[in-house]
């Protein structure tokens, strides 16, 4: 079900805080109204004021004992928190000096920790355990697996444990009593490091190293490229739908133009030309609000199921110009799909008519060729879960692909035996590998939002296009999946946030179907015909207007 135009609504009030001082906050808590902050980069302790952002270091004396920690909590007056391989507390009745203890040391370094009551919680990203130990005996009493690959800070609220994870970009809610993952949601901004509730509402930490324009009256050019700290805590919007199994998080209203103008290279004598361009799509975590022609008007019309703008040129000739396009005012947001393997497991069979359109070599595949054919063996092996399949199949392709731009897309054959892609190249793959192994998917793009939430009203202009791929699962429906930004770490493990999940910057469009196509009375032109790139230049623009929050579920 895609919601009408009334279900999203506008965030509160930014919320964003920015303590003073702070270059890298970790781990975060609320306490008697005040939010303490532990800065691993500088050891400081920070109380920071939610409103007006006031900050005081409550260790001035004793810095020294916090540099390189990361997880915080309060409980009872206690404050805990760890550093390399030890936890330790210390009394919040010494206000004028805090004194660490430590309570207790393990053989691989710690992460965060929360406490209830008797019960201290602590994350490990070296044995990728939740960690569960005895205040009183100090021993362990259970351990849960964590549920992603990166550095996990954790709060606890209620009978819920929640984590962060700072690789995989996401908040999971887990049972606290059973480790059990509930749901998960990407988070607006990358690197997350810590979290807390402020009575019903999420906060999260981010710290991050930013790339920034340094004036340098001494250097000749005065610019140069420098990177700064940059840490902020900011509330996290989510909404979690069971029935439906999704979980939307944070949300923008965003303006989306997309302009092109004509300026051919070549001479050009054109008659009866239509100029077809994809249209955003409506889907569960994108909704068009607005939608207008720029520069020209377009007919609309529907392809397959999706939406293109039709503009009409009665004859092109090499001396015209023209600035034609759409714009269009979308909500946007961060989708996580709610599924495991058991979901891959005893599924429908695919519907007859899949086969023809998504099961087949329809856009140079080279699915013929012995290299593919190979890798799709070799990828999925004996495994004949659907959903455990085309994870195999994504990690496969991350083992033998790494990132690289070139001027033009190669075929599936070729990018695989050079080992270097672009993300049109890694999708060439992933759709090759996975129809030979019966997986119905489909291309999906065609630009991001550059992912810069903060700052809203600016023009922001993407750098590059981007594609990313759909797969089916039978029974429910299409499901989301990114080409090549989750492969981060050479040769593994890979993180799946955008595994069955997409950030809020994605703009969803020409689902299946080509992006942007020439048609001459009604005949698809071949690029040797008539290109594209040789006959205009296209302007890509967002804004970002204003944050969302999604109804409760």
């Amino acid at each position: 079900m895609i919601p009408d135009s009334s279900w999203a609504k506008p965030a509160p009030p930014i919320r964003t805080i920015y303590p003073f001082a702070a270059a890298a906050i970790h781990g975060i808590t609320f306490y008697q109204g005040m939010l303490y902050a532990l800065d691993a980069t500088t050891g400081y302790l920070l109380a920071v004021d939610p409103e007006t952002h006031d900050t005081r270091i409550l260790n001035p004396h004793t810095w020294q004992d916090f540099v390189g920690a990361t997880g915080l909590a309060i409980a009872q007056d206690t404050l805990w928190f760890t550093r390399g391989e030890d936890l330790y507390f210390c009394s919040l009745e010494e206000t004028d000096h805090l004194h660490a203890h430590r309570f207790f040391s393990l053989y691989h370094p710690l992460n965060g920790v929360a406490v209830r009551e008797s019960t201290i919680y602590v994350t490990c990203q070296r044995t990728g355990h939740i960690l569960i130990f005895s205040r009183e005996t100090r021993r362990e009493i259970t351990r849960f697996y964590a549920p992603g690959i990166g550095v996990e800070n954790i709060a606890i609220r209620g009978e819920e444990l929640w984590l962060t994870d700072d690789i995989e970009q996401s908040v999971y809610c887990l049972d606290r009593a059973t480790g059990e993952i509930q749901f998960s949601v990407l988070t607006p901004f990358e690197s997350p490091t810590g979290l807390a509730f402020d009575g019903d509402t999420l906060f999260v930490a981010y710290a991050q190293n930013e790339p920034y324009l340094r004036d340098n009256p001494n250097a000749n050019p005065n610019y140069e490229l420098q990177y700064r700290d940059r840490t902020f805590i900011h509330p996290l919007y989510y909404a979690y739908y069971p029935d439906q199994k999704y979980a939307l998080s944070n949300g923008y209203l965003v303006e989306m133009s997309y302009i092109e103008e004509l300026s051919p290279l070549d001479t050009v004598d054109v008659h009866d030309l239509e100029w077809r361009i994809a249209l955003p799509a409506e889907t569960l975590r994108q909704k068009i609000r607005k939608l207008e022609a720029i520069g020209l008007p377009f007919e609309e019309r529907e392809v397959e199921g999706e939406r293109i703008a039709v503009f009409k040129f009665d004859q092109l000739k090499s001396k015209d110009r023209y600035i034609f396009g759409w714009r269009a005012t979308l909500e946007v947001w961060g989708i996580k799909y709610q599924f495991g393997p058991q979901d891959g497991e005893t599924i429908p069979e695919l519907p007859p008519e899949f086969g023809d359109r998504y099961l087949i070599d329809n856009d140079n595949l080279a699915m013929d060729q012995e290299i593919i054919q190979r890798a799709a063996q070799d990828a999925a092996g004996r495994e004949t879960n659907l959903l455990r399949k085309m994870y195999s199949i994504r990690n496969y392709v991350y083992d033998h692909l790494s990132y690289g731009i070139k001027p033009h897309i190669d075929t599936p054959d070729v990018a695989l035996a050079r080992g270097v892609g672009s993300c049109g190249e890694y999708l060439g793959v992933l759709l090759a590998l996975a129809r030979l192994n019966g997986i119905a998917c489909r291309t999906v793009g065609r630009y991001k939002c550059p992912p810069h939430a903060r700052e809203r009203g600016h023009l922001l202009e993407p750098d590059f296009n981007h594609v990313w791929m759909e797969f089916y699962l039978p029974g429910y429906g299409w499901l989301p999946m990114e080409s090549n930004p989750d492969d981060v770490i050479e040769g593994g493990p890979y993180p799946t946030r955008f595994f069955m999940g997409l950030a809020w910057h994605h703009a969803e469009m020409a689902k299946g179907i080509s992006f942007e196509k020439l048609y001459v009375n009604d005949v698809l032109m071949k690029k040797e015909q008539l290109s594209i790139g040789d006959l205009a230049i296209n302007h890509v623009r967002f804004r970002i207007l204003e944050e969302l929050q999604p109804p409760e579920s």
